[in-house]
């Protein structure tokens, strides 16, 4: 076997190659990109022992070890055909002080610690998932569609702070600050002066754009509510808080037209997908939301060694703290967060379209679990659910999925 350490960096690897026994053979600094990675090829045909001269090169780099936490290297090295392990830093971090305890640390170090990993503790570490190029194309855009959401999050965050120091009037008109005619009557009347001033029929018009219902009397409600004496600002503070307002209404529009557009990215990578059928078929997923988990699951048969494994990775199993005579069940907070919150979501929209995902969760709540508790603890039951239906190439039927009894109180 060949053990290998790679420490990247923005511009450079850390190489350390080891044979058996953990003797070193190599260490170089080798740039990022093509280059630095042909190079990595080259040493490492240099380092391989003679006995290998006579194997396939698809059994001779099988025989390659490759410890990297992440990076462009690591899709290359697997197509290479090389064992790949992604090492968190946390266990880096904890390893180096097994070699060390002086907090020394330079980039060939870690390198070499990298290289004792996979040497010593690869059977505890999960190799680099064989997921397809759809399946990692579904990941990036569904990664990308939640980014632009979580910012759109940020700058309403923000234009409801500024609101509130100067025009608290306009939270109490607009419950919803990503709407359209919340935003667009905000970018007409930015201030209280200029709120005050609205006519009806622009609070009509808007709100008729929207989609909304019953527009006399939602406009009403909000002439009355943004004409309503309020606390205010000096007249170049005012200025300046409306200025703000305008910039953050501009950017929240932005972002819901690419929220929208990307969307449609996502559902089309999505139902281009070999598994989409079965994820569609399960209560509670659409296009998005069945893309976010497809993307963070992967689509590797030889991923998860059982049921368990992605309950563990989605973070829905508990954990059990046990000393002595002490024993404590919590909830897992080292997980993959994005898979947390996609499944978490999936959980609270099963309930609508599932009659057994809702006797499900209400038995759990007789029992006196938490909502919160209750909803991971459905979320754990479907992704056993999802994990039988992809082993077993079969869609969701309602009626056998929920065949186990369920909670008693």
């Amino acid at each position: 076997m060949m053990w290998i350490g790679d420490d990247w960096a923005e511009d450079h690897h850390d190489i350390e190659i080891q044979g058996d026994g953990g003797r070193r053979l190599v260490r170089a600094r080798l740039p990022e990109g093509l280059e630095g990675i042909t190079r990595l090829h080259a040493l490492i045909a240099e380092s391989m022992p003679a006995s290998w001269v006579q194997l396939d090169p698809v059994q001779a780099a099988g025989r390659v070890r490759i410890g990297i936490d992440r990076g462009a290297w690591v899709q290359a090295l697997r197509g290479a055909g090389y064992r790949v392990y992604a090492i968190n830093p946390m266990s880096v971090a904890r390893y180096r002080e097994r070699h060390s305890t002086s907090g020394a640390k330079s980039d060939a170090g870690d390198a070499h610690v990298l290289a004792e990993i996979v040497r010593l503790d690869h059977a505890h570490h999960r190799a680099v998932a064989g997921d397809s190029p759809a399946a990692e194309a579904v990941k990036l855009v569904a990664r990308a569609h939640r980014n632009l959401i979580w910012d759109r999050t940020r700058q309403v965050l923000r234009l409801r702070a500024a609101l509130r120091e100067f025009f608290p009037a306009a939270l109490h008109a607009f419950d919803d600050l990503t709407a359209s005619d919340a935003l667009e009557l905000l970018d007409r009347a930015p201030d209280p002066d200029q709120a005050a001033r609205l006519p009806r029929l622009t609070i009509v018009a808007a709100l008729r754009r929207a989609g909304r219902r019953n527009l006399d009397a939602k406009a009403d409600v909000i002439q009355q509510t943004l004409r309503r004496d309020q606390l205010r600002q000096p007249g170049p503070v005012q200025h300046a808080y409306a200025a703000i307002v305008s910039s953050q209404v501009q950017l929240i529009n932005t972002l819901n037209v690419e929220i929208a557009e990307f969307g449609q990215v996502v559902a089309e990578h999505f139902g281009r997908h070999r598994d989409a059928e079965r994820y569609l078929s399960l209560p509670g997923l659409g296009p998005v939301l069945g893309a976010r988990v497809l993307g963070e699951f992967g689509d590797d048969p030889h991923r998860y060694t059982d049921s368990k494994a992605p309950r563990n990775y989605a973070g829905t199993s508990p954990i059990t703290r046990a000393s002595g005579s002490r024993r404590v069940v919590l909830a897992r907070y080292a997980r993959n967060r994005r898979l947390g919150d996609a499944v978490h979501q999936w959980a609270f929209c099963a309930m609508r379209g599932s009659p057994g995902a809702r006797a499900y969760y209400q038995a759990l709540r007789q029992r006196g679990t938490s909502h919160q508790a209750a909803l991971r603890q459905l979320s754990n039951r479907l992704i056993g659910i999802l994990h039988g239906c992809l082993k077993t190439g079969t869609t969701y039927d309602e009626a056998t999925a929920w065949a186990k009894p369920q909670p008693t109180p």
